[in-house]
């Protein structure tokens, strides 16, 4: 099943346990996957594809 819910910044950053701020500089610096949508200018990331891009990350010990 697919999990349509859009996550914010601030959201992402809830789930990886960090600020949001380090969360847009992940994406400023080309690690975080390109937003699924933009709504009035914002960027946002559908869950499973913040799931799968954490479980990607280097150092996941999830992984």
């Amino acid at each position: 099943m697919t999990d349509r819910r859009l996550w914010s910044y601030k959201d992402i950053a809830a789930h990886i346990h960090v600020r949001p701020d380090t969360v847009r500089s992940y994406r400023k610096h080309g690690l975080l996957p390109p937003p699924d949508a933009v709504q009035h200018g914002r960027p946002y990331w559908y869950v499973d594809t913040v799931l799968t891009w954490v479980a990607s990350r280097p150092g996941n010990r999830e992984h």
